[in-house]
């Protein structure tokens, strides 16, 4: 279980840290520009909300297989085939809470006044300095609601983990699909414990970031 709980923090911990990279680019570009082809932008980055996580694992598994361009290419890089690896996981696990860690984010933005991002540039600021003086604080807590929903999704991902990482002791076995092995082994005893783990666990994150957002005060 100790294994599982671990493999779990290090995947949220890593699938978290490439979606905040990811969304303070693209988070943006939603928010303010318009752009020919935004509106497909739009639907990819929500597709996997609405694609059930067997339909989204199958076709991650046709685009990381060796016999894929794509799986030649990683697999000439790294050496090794995407699937039933930790860095598969980490991939399924970006792609899978994309619209997590983005939309919350491209709301918050959306609502910022365009007349304080005005008075900033009139100031003298120039794009970077606005975006980090202005936009990310007055944003902070659509930030805060990104990170931890990708967390906590990550964590209690099953479906894509399954059918990328399949079932790995110690390399992908998840504590989720630990809880499922021990629920198909009738180990209703070890699934219990390892359930209150998961909930504790996402509970702590949950209080946490509540109680960070709490103390979040923007001054304008």
């Amino acid at each position: 279980m100790k294994e599982a709980l671990f493999l779990s923090l290090k995947l949220s911990f890593f699938t978290t840290l490439i979606l905040l990279l990811i969304s303070l680019v693209l988070s943006p570009l939603l928010a303010f520009k318009e752009f020919k082809g935004k509106s497909l932008v739009v639907a990819l980055v929500t597709l996997p909300l609405v694609l059930p996580p067997t339909v989204l694992g199958f076709y991650l598994i046709l685009l990381f297989s060796p016999e894929s361009p794509f799986g030649k290419l990683v697999q000439s890089i790294l050496g090794k085939t995407l699937l039933f690896s930790f860095e598969g996981l980490v991939v399924a696990s970006v792609i899978y809470s994309l619209p997590l860690a983005v939309l919350p984010l491209t709301s918050a933005m959306e609502k910022i006044p365009k007349e304080l991002i005005y008075t900033s540039y009139v100031f003298g600021y120039g794009k970077v300095e606005t975006f980090f003086r202005v936009i990310l604080p007055l944003s902070l807590n659509g930030l805060i609601t990104s990170v931890v929903m990708s967390f906590a999704n990550t964590m209690g991902e099953f479906g894509v983990v399954l059918m990328v990482g399949g079932n790995i002791p110690g390399e992908t076995q998840t504590l989720s699909i630990f809880i499922y092995d021990a629920v198909q082994a009738l180990d209703y005893k070890t699934a219990h414990r390892a359930s209150v783990l998961l909930v504790g666990v996402s509970l702590l994150v949950m209080f946490i970031v509540l109680k960070v957002r709490g103390r979040v005060r923007v001054d304008v």
